[in-house]
């Protein structure tokens, strides 16, 4: 008992404090106190946040280099240009006056910042990054199951879970009572059609949240532009935009919850036989939800929002009067990476203070009061005056703290950062080093809260990290096929490229403003749809964000020849993006196993 807490008072000073958090963690000091599973969680958050490093100061580079470059982009510089007098269709019907492109000239300018073609290098940077990240957290947890003697541990048979066996109980009853002679007993849950049908409902209430988001703004934006002051009008797309985003944020949140919830509910119905395949049922179920929930925003921002919009005099409408959304002339890239930010700091932001430490700050202040209160009518009371109060001992201490309810909601929460930092780190490079401040503080809050919030759990003994590993590497894999998809469609680096090199008559970016709008002639809009008043008047030609044949062409509106050609480039790259991930994969691996080979010859 001396030695358990003399134990614990040194994990507190070099591990559980926060003077020490850039020092690396007592692995085997953590393994002996809580045991191989807590020890390997820990063990695996700090590689993870280690090599974080790299692409943190990769992605800071990359942002730098966007600011010490935007004066010299010629896109932004025209959109940023009076001079040229582009009258933009309005971005909504009858109400919403014309606009000129000059008034997104700060929109145009911030988009740039993350859409450069520095952002390319480091998504191909980033995928290399992933494989490398998880071979060697291979290589470490093969040192750590030799060094913990986990090499030779087998795995045992799981005792039956006793639900599985009450019910087996019943099952068993029941047919007793039920078949006079022998029959063959096997237990099989017939899981109830509500829950057959609940998968395609849980679907359907997530991207429900994102379609009441995307109804809101809409409504917003026609809303808010009948507002008489200018610069309100002016304004009004970033308005509606941040707005929705912080709104985004706190559906999934909120959400967040209820699907754990839901998930322990669902494994329940099923009835495992195990606590093993429970547990790897549970955690499946819970990642498939969150990440649903947490990614499904941004997925709607980057493939989705503006593919469906129409054009001037032929838009897509939703509930008869409200058009679908519109990207801005600089791109979807721009709104895409606030989403990200929004949606990636606001959940490390508030879970990590809310639920991790001011919840249980306040159950501990509670349990504190009623202690006191217990207190207080136990010396009321006169035949507790005469008996000898008994000092309190270490296990009423630890009787008094938060149960443990397992590594699963801290793997979770690192998973789906890991998801923010790889999935879509090709529109926000600065993901990585938001990410490595988090972890920094995340792994001695952690440490603190395992120590001195909950009580000491029972050691598990496991040989690595399980079912996580497998979903690690499938977000890996995804994440090359999201950032391909993401500079090729959401970017607007192919279309530039594909002007410069095919379109631009002196091999530069001057006139490309001007190449990707398109013009409407406004005496084509639908009855009633045309601005009712205007402040910019004799417009007889406005513009849109398209690749379409003008209206003086034999074919009016239809998509053009540089539509195609873009779209062509576009998939080319996805094609490229994708070979050239597999052969630098597979060459980086070489390399890898070339180096371990000399480094085990050199050794021996």
């Amino acid at each position: 008992l001396h030695d358990v807490s003399k134990l614990k008072t040194l994990l507190h000073e070099e591990w559980a404090n926060y003077g020490v958090m850039f020092k690396y963690q007592p692995v085997d000091l953590i393994r002996k106190y809580f045991g191989e599973q807590i020890g390997l969680y820990f063990a695996w958050l700090g590689v993870y946040t280690q090599l974080l490093i790299p692409p943190s100061v990769l992605g800071i580079i990359v942002f730098l280099y966007g600011i010490f470059t935007v004066d010299t982009n010629v896109p932004s510089q025209e959109t940023c240009d009076d001079n040229l007098n582009i009258t933009m269709c309005p971005l909504c019907d009858a109400v919403c006056d014309y606009w000129r492109l000059s008034s997104v000239c700060s929109l145009a300018r911030a988009s740039y910042l993350f859409d450069n073609g520095a952002t390319v290098l480091f998504a191909i940077f980033m995928s290399l990054w992933a494989a490398c990240f998880l071979e060697h957290w291979k290589r470490r947890q093969m040192c750590l199951k030799h060094s913990w003697d986990l090499t030779s541990l087998e795995h045992e048979e799981d005792e039956l879970r006793p639900e599985y066996e009450e019910a087996l109980q019943e099952k068993k009853a029941k047919l007793k009572s039920l078949a006079k002679k022998k029959v063959c007993l096997h237990l099989k849950v017939q899981i109830p059609f509500s829950y057959q049908t609940f998968n395609g409902l849980k679907i359907f209430v997530t991207f429900s949240a994102v379609f009441g988001v995307v109804v809101y703004r809409i409504c917003m934006l026609s809303v808010w532009s009948m507002n008489p002051d200018p610069e309100a009008k002016a304004s009004v797309r970033m308005t509606v935009t941040t707005t929705g985003i912080v709104l985004n944020m706190l559906v999934v949140l909120v959400l967040e919850e209820v699907y754990g919830a839901i998930a322990v509910w669902l494994t329940e119905l099923e009835l495992p036989k195990t606590e093993e395949e429970f547990e790897e049922r549970l955690i499946f179920k819970s990642f498939f939800l969150k990440s649903m929930n947490a990614f499904a925003p941004i997925f709607y921002v980057a493939f989705f929002k503006g593919r469906f919009a129409g054009r001037p005099g032929d838009y897509v409408y939703v509930f008869g009067d409200y058009r679908m959304e519109e990207c801005a002339p600089p791109g979807c890239l721009i709104e895409l990476c606030i989403q990200l930010s929004m949606i990636m700091l606001g959940k490390q932001l508030i879970q990590n203070n809310v639920f991790e430490i001011v919840i249980p700050k306040m159950k501990k202040m509670y349990r504190t009061i009623q202690e006191e209160k217990g207190k207080k009518r136990a010396a009321e009371n006169e035949e507790n005056e005469t008996e000898e109060i008994r000092p309190k001992q270490q296990f009423d201490k630890d009787f008094a703290l938060e149960p443990f309810e397992g590594v699963s909601p801290e793997y979770m929460e690192m998973i789906i950062q890991y998801g923010f930092v790889s999935l879509f780190v090709a529109s926000f490079p600065l993901a990585p080093a938001f990410a490595l401040l988090n972890n920094v503080i995340e792994i001695r809050l952690d440490a603190a809260k395992f120590v001195t919030e909950i009580r000491r759990p029972d050691a598990v003994r496991c040989k690595d990290i399980g079912i996580w590993y497998n979903i690690l590497c499938g977000i890996s894999k995804f994440s090359v096929i999201t950032n391909a998809f993401v500079i090729s469609f959401t970017s607007e680096f192919v279309p530039r490229m594909v002007y410069q090199y095919m379109y631009s008559g002196n091999g530069t970016m001057s006139g490309y403003t001007e190449h990707s709008l398109s013009y409407f002639n406004v005496s084509n809009f639908p009855p009633g749809t045309a601005p009712t008043t205007t402040l910019i008047t004799g417009v007889t030609m406005c513009r849109y964000k398209d690749y379409r044949d003008p209206p003086w062409a034999p074919d009016a509106y239809t998509f053009s020849k540089q539509y195609w050609s873009v779209l062509a480039a576009r998939l080319a790259f996805v094609i490229f993006f994708q070979v050239n991930h597999v052969c630098k994969i597979k060459y980086f691996v070489v390399i890898c196993l070339d180096l371990t080979f000399l480094s085990f010859v050199y050794i021996v």
